[in-house]
């Protein structure tokens, strides 16, 4: 509404609208645009569905940030749905749990360190995913596996006990032997 009573082209007060209309939105949702407040259960999986068409990817929430202005806020989509997460899900979107980015994480590692032939580094974590920027950075995969010894010592743990678990030996320097 703020951006329509700015607007110089404009020559109808916004109340002419709403007593027209019956309210604010409804004016909206006729001239075909979503509303970025108390939209619908629909038109907020719509518009979900559209910016991941112009990203080519699952939106994510610095996605609607970057589009305050277009987008519905990420807290419509947590009063609807319970959580950004759940609204993808509802559209359709992979959005994996974190039990599977954990899992997915570690078959990047294992890939990674058979290259490698070793177990990665943070630093090598961090190169291997500028080249393929499909891959969590280095702190999501540090966040996931966080513990009292250390995120990234969790994940190197976890990844050196996949390996010799697939009969890789993997010495006491994270070197792999086979």
């Amino acid at each position: 509404m703020r951006e329509f009573v700015a607007d110089e082209r404009v020559r109808v007060h916004p109340q002419t609208v709403v007593v027209t209309f019956g309210s604010w939105n409804t004016a909206t949702r006729l001239a075909g645009l979503v509303p970025r407040r108390f939209a619908t259960k629909e038109e907020l999986l719509g518009r979900l569905l559209a910016l991941g068409d112009e990203l080519g990817r699952a939106p994510t929430g610095r996605d609607l940030d970057e589009r305050r202005a277009t987008m519905p806020s990420k807290s419509s989509y947590w009063h609807v749905f319970g959580s950004l997460s759940n609204a993808l899900r509802a559209a359709g979107f992979d959005v994996p749990t974190r039990e599977e980015r954990g899992e997915r994480a570690l078959v990047q590692g294992e890939r990674l360190a058979r290259r490698l032939g070793r177990l990665p580094r943070f630093a090598d974590w961090e190169r291997a995913r500028r080249r393929n920027p499909r891959m969590p950075s280095e702190w999501q995969v540090y966040r996931l596996f966080a513990d009292e010894r250390g995120g990234w010592t969790a994940f190197r743990s976890a990844l050196r006990g996949r390996l010799e678990a697939s009969g890789v030996e993997v010495r006491r320097d994270g070197r792999l032997a086979n």
